[in-house]
């Protein structure tokens, strides 16, 4: 078990997947030899992960939370094999929970519109805010992608990511979004030169240093409060949705495109940022492949329409 956390960790996994990968084998390990009195591998069988598994559910996880489970266990028992502690992997007998299919909710391009909008361009922290919003729905980026920019990140015409695992990949800036992050990086120029010493990232907060998860989660609540969105969560992932589902209605992207824009490992994992899209049938529909691009467009159609 240390060697393989020490294995993951030389692998540049992030500290929060460190932290859940450690916790949850940690806890695997303990429950093998508390409860089923094993501590050598020729021992154990799919039988007992099973009942692993099955200890879980009687506990109330969540579907969604044993397949993360299971996903982080099978990862574990896969480097086993590769090590040659084991000669096959056991997991593969313990059956994968199934998820629920859901729609998932996510906002508007009228909602995005007026979320961007609520903020103001008189103070560092408004148009801040205008430009983590506006990035956000035009780029899909994670939450730690975002907080972690550099300005050397962000290039002419498009943003260098370094995603989960330490994978890079290229993001591009369209032309809206690229006069949001003018006017920006002109206030943070300003704003570096009275705040001393700071952090090196792109998006600071009022201490210069770099914005949290909570911090950038309270952003995003705050955009939703101005613009009174209700009916969807207000959250950096939810904007991961809104970029998805707007690109993949533009008709100019396809499922695999889109997959590595977003950094996901597999076309599976878009998959389900899409569902919405297969019961209104939106992929029909053509607009700009950049949501941002359509914001004017969309906000005066419903303007109209009200």
């Amino acid at each position: 078990m240390q060697e393989y956390l020490y294995h993951c960790a030389a692998s540049g996994f992030t500290e929060k997947t460190m932290k859940n990968k450690t916790f949850e084998i940690e806890h695997l390990v303990t429950y093998l030899e508390q409860k089923r009195g094993i501590t050598k591998l020729n021992t154990l069988t799919h039988f007992d992960l099973q009942a692993y598994f099955h200890l879980k559910r009687l506990k109330g996880n969540k579907a969604s939370s044993l397949v993360t489970l299971h996903k982080c266990i099978h990862a574990f028992f896969s480097w086993m094999v590769s090590e040659n502690y084991l000669k096959e992997n056991i997991m593969d007998k313990v059956e994968c929970p199934k998820t629920p299919k859901t729609i998932i909710n996510t906002f508007t391009p009228n909602q995005v519109y007026r979320m961007i909008h609520s903020f103001k361009e008189n103070s560092y922290l408004e148009v801040r805010n205008k430009a983590i919003i506006s990035m956000l729905a035009d780029c899909g980026l994670r939450s730690i992608e975002i907080r972690r920019l550099k300005p050397d990140d962000i290039k002419l015409t498009q943003i260098n990511v370094l995603g989960k695992g330490n994978k890079e990949r290229i993001v591009f800036i369209s032309p809206a979004l690229k006069k949001v992050l003018i006017r920006y990086e002109r206030f943070r120029r300003q704003f570096v030169k009275r705040v001393f010493p700071h952090d090196e990232n792109y998006f600071l907060n009022y201490l210069g240093e770099e914005i949290t998860h909570t911090g950038l989660y309270n952003i995003i609540r705050e955009a939703g409060k101005r613009a009174s969105i209700t009916g969807v969560r207000c959250s950096p992932h939810t904007f991961r949705h809104y970029y998805s589902v707007e690109a993949l209605k533009s008709g100019k992207i396809d499922l695999y495109s889109l997959s590595r824009l977003l950094g996901h490992s597999s076309t599976a994992i878009t998959e389900r940022y899409l569902r919405s899209l297969e019961d209104s049938q939106l992929i029909d529909k053509a607009v700009s492949s950049s949501p941002l691009m359509n914001l004017n467009r969309a906000n005066r159609r419903a303007t109209k329409n009200d």
